[in-house]
């Protein structure tokens, strides 16, 4: 509970941060931002590694290298499918990330989804769709963006919570060793991206000490961004961290309104409670089939240890009757003899 209230929470503070520096202040460059967000990341990890917060564990070094580029080149797509497409295609294709999620998971980790969840997710799909989706302009490169865009974040995400539970690696030691390799593909391919985006160069722009002000608080904040994700998606699934990620879509398109006070409709209305009404659902069918899982699991250990125990009498009484056997044989050739 404590990782998702930081996910929502800080990753809420990080979009207001944002978008006020970049509407606000006129600051576009995003994707070298997140380059930035990373290697402050790796830094205050090292940090809290050389202080003792957490020990070092050493992975294969080839599994972490292709697992920050990989989460370094979806995050690049994601951005060039948002440059290349219009807002509403932007917001289909990241609401096509959890129905691709799941069928990677049942394809190749043969994970099962219950009726009930599927049907909860359609429901928090449908919900955000009709919040944040206004049009669907659709060009074929922006399509073929999405579509990579779509298979990297899956990807990327599912061997979060693969790599955490195979290797026996916690959400901290993983972020630690593949956060470099995260920022060094970014911070490679962020200027060329942005420049495609903006039609700017980011070395060439004026930084006032406002803006550097807003970067450095952008960038605080990614750590416990960054840090949550991780921690999130290794403890539950990469399914309830895209949920969650609707979840903080509804709250910035509220705070949204409150705060900078954007345009909010009717529509926006009925798509965030439909979306919230998803999330219960979701929530309360995933509760109780992990109660049902956890009781199934203590009747199989219960009746094992049952066998168990009725199994020790029969090898006593066996070794009685073999003890009482040799005797009586014994007896027998004594009376003989």
């Amino acid at each position: 509970v404590g990782a998702l209230f930081l996910s929502v929470a800080s990753s809420v503070s990080i979009v207001i941060c944002n978008k006020a520096l970049m509407t606000n202040l006129g600051f576009p460059f995003a994707t070298t931002l997140t380059s930035w967000h990373l290697m402050v990341t790796f830094c205050t990890l090292h940090v809290a590694q050389r202080l003792n917060f957490f020990e070092t564990k050493s992975v294969d070094m080839k599994t972490v290298v292709l697992f920050g580029i990989l989460n370094g080149v979806s995050i690049g797509l994601l951005n060039l499918s948002l440059g290349f497409n219009s807002v509403g295609f932007y917001q289909m294709t990241k609401l096509a990330i959890i129905p691709f999620t799941v069928l990677l998971e049942t394809l190749f980790l043969n994970k099962q989804f219950s009726r009930k969840i599927k049907f909860s997710l359609a429901v928090l799909l449908m919900g955000v769709g009709i919040a944040s989706i206004t049009d669907l302009q659709l060009n074929f490169l922006g399509t073929i963006l999405s579509i990579l865009a779509i298979l990297t974040t899956c990807v990327a995400q599912i061997l979060t919570n693969t790599i955490q539970k195979r290797l026996n690696v916690s959400s901290t030691q993983l972020l630690y060793q593949s956060a470099p390799f995260q920022a060094a593909v970014l911070f490679v391919l962020g200027p060329f991206v942005d420049k495609c985006l903006t039609k700017q160069n980011v070395f060439a722009f004026k930084y006032s000490p406002i803006v550097l002000g807003f970067i450095i608080l952008s960038c605080l904040i990614a750590v416990s961004v960054n840090f949550s994700t991780f921690l999130v998606i290794g403890k539950t699934s990469p399914v309830t961290y895209q949920v969650l990620g609707h979840l903080k879509t509804c709250l910035v398109l509220a705070f949204g309104y409150t705060l900078l006070h954007d345009p909010f409709t009717e529509r926006n209305i009925i798509g965030i409670t439909i979306a919230v009404f998803g999330m219960g659902l979701y929530s309360y069918v995933c509760t109780n089939e992990n109660k049902k899982k956890q009781s199934g699991e203590l009747s199989t250990n219960s009746q094992i240890k049952d066998k168990e125990n009725l199994s020790l009498p029969l090898v006593k009484s066996g070794g009685l009757q073999d003890n009482e056997t040799h005797d009586m044989k014994k007896a027998s050739k004594d009376s003989l003899v």
